[in-house]
């Protein structure tokens, strides 16, 4: 098996969230992130885009959307692309 490259776009609960911490909160949870970029959405809002490589294994992909969904000050985690590396 290989593995596979991952996009997966992040909505913090608010405009207040700092993406900062957030984004070393998805670096210890995810070891695998090989990226991220701030995304201005509207009104002070912005999304965070994280690139991350996991195996290409039966519900890995789904299992790092969780594991972002369980982050405190993210309201959603949807997986936004996957292709093999």
């Amino acid at each position: 098996m290989g593995e596979v490259a991952v996009i997966i776009k992040i909505m913090p609960k608010s405009p207040d969230v700092d993406l900062e911490a957030l984004k070393v909160s998805i670096k210890e949870k995810l070891p695998g992130t090989q990226d991220m970029v701030v995304e201005p959405i509207g009104f002070g809002l912005s999304s965070l885009k994280v690139a991350i490589v996991v195996p290409d294994a039966e519900g890995t992909t789904e299992e790092a959307e969780a594991t972002l969904r369980g982050l405190e000050g993210v309201e959603s985690a949807e997986i936004v692309s996957v292709t093999l590396t």
